[in-house]
């Protein structure tokens, strides 16, 4: 092999051998980064910035179940930087996916604040972001579960309800055409049903008017609303109802008050509360509607002195459906709607609606709203004039008249509490 030949191999072979040690070391190198990863808490490069914009709560976590970085929305379930996970299912979780499940989910109940904040429903997915990291997201579906149970019992509900009335009206029928020869049979029938399709189209027509509450829509007709007009309407809407049943309605307490809201859902609501104390009222009693302003929030507090609620009754007298006294209620004609209809309005209008009752004595349910200021009087209008012709005795007679027409006493106290004391509230919902 001559000397040329013997240099080019010479170069060949130190290029193998350098190539050999360049791949060692650089898996070396590799090698080392790993293990540096491997046993490394640095959180990656842009997780923090994920974490930040996240609105659900999530969390990294280490193999020691410490949090190394959290989103805002973790610190009310009482995780942040430098604290373990505070419950021993989320701690298995993050456990199970560095174990090498790609990513592991589960539906856990969490404690959102310190006790007695009440536990959550949460749906929880870990996922291993590194060999040592854990990336937990936490997501609170208490509201959505919360939903869908109130639509399952809605539809539950209603059918159940709507079966009494949809069958009565169809053996009412059947009755009639069997009777036909018999006129007086005839007339006894139709009366009832009649009676039945009435209900039913009044059950229909509140189902209605809770589903609009429960929706998320806005309400349309929001303005600055005088207390006065609504109970004012409240009152002449049932006047008839309380002149059958031989009750006054005192009406009292302080005047000129305002509430945002729309006055035609507020009275109705008001209606159902007046239209159930006059149901549970005796005849000859009264029931009392008495308004009130107390730290910027305007009381409208209707009583009756009724049968009263028992202490358990009162826990659950606002559910849909619910009736405190279940043969009362059918011989009222009730839907068991009313008092839930009046939970989800005045809750729409920012407000709470308070019950008192003992049995025996009467209830007292008080709405309560956000007061605002009564608008200002528009530039230029003038006061309408006094009218000089009116005499005593004809605003006497007029006084009379009215009242005759309304077929009720509507008596007029000098304050709310005087309204307040005639009377305590009802039982159930005949609304």
């Amino acid at each position: 092999m001559d000397t040329p030949q013997l240099a080019l191999f010479a170069l060949l072979v130190g290029v193998v051998l350098g190539g050999s040690v360049a791949a060692v070391v650089v898996a070396a190198y590799r090698a080392r980064d790993r293990a540096l990863v491997d046993a490394s808490n640095d959180v990656p490069d842009g997780v923090r910035d994920v974490l930040a914009g996240m609105d659900d709560a999530a969390v990294v976590v280490d193999t020691s179940s410490t949090v190394v970085a959290a989103s805002r929305a973790a610190i009310v379930f009482g995780m942040k930087e430098g604290t373990a996970l505070p419950a021993d299912e989320l701690k298995e979780l993050a456990r199970t996916a560095r174990n090498g499940t790609p990513s592991s989910a589960a539906t856990l109940r969490l404690r959102r604040g310190s006790p007695p904040a009440e536990p959550r429903l949460v749906s929880v997915r870990s996922t291993a972001i590194t060999p040592r990291l854990v990336l937990v997201i936490i997501r609170d579906i208490t509201e959505q579960e919360r939903v869908e149970e109130m639509r399952r019992d809605f539809v539950a509900n209603t059918s159940h309800e709507l079966k009494t009335p949809v069958g009565a009206v169809s053996l009412l029928a059947e009755a009639i055409e069997s009777a036909a020869d018999d006129p007086d049979q005839v007339r006894v029938f139709a009366t009832r049903l009649q009676a039945e399709a009435s209900r039913l189209a009044s059950l229909t027509s509140r189902i209605m008017n809770l589903s609009r509450l429960q929706a998320a829509d806005e309400l349309t007709a929001m303005r600055d609303v005088a207390v006065d007009e609504i109970v004012a309407s409240a009152v002449d809407a049932h006047a008839i109802q309380a002149g059958s049943a031989g009750v006054s309605i005192v009406r009292g307490g302080e005047r000129g008050l305002y509430v945002h809201g729309d006055a035609q859902v507020l009275s109705e609501a008001l209606g159902n509360l007046i239209a159930n104390a006059v149901a549970y009222s005796s005849k000859g009693s009264s029931v009392g509607v008495g308004v009130k302003s107390l730290d910027d929030v305007v009381e409208v507090s209707v009583t009756d002195r009724g049968i009263g609620i028992s202490e358990q009754d009162q826990q659950r007298i606002f559910e849909r459906f619910y009736r405190a006294d279940q043969a009362r209620s059918r011989r009222t004609g009730g839907t068991g709607l009313g008092l839930s209809i009046v939970k989800h309005a005045v809750q729409r209008h920012g407000g709470e609606v308070r019950l008192w009752s003992r049995p025996g004595h009467g209830s007292t349910f008080t709405i309560r709203l956000p007061q605002v200021e009564s608008p200002q009087p528009s530039v230029g209008r003038k006061k309408p004039k006094k009218r000089a012709s009116a005499s005593p005795r004809a605003k006497v007679a007029t006084g009379k008249a009215a009242k005759t027409a309304r077929g009720t006493k509507t008596p007029e106290l000098s304050d709310a509490t005087a309204a307040t004391e005639t009377s305590a509230p009802m039982n159930g919902d005949t609304a």
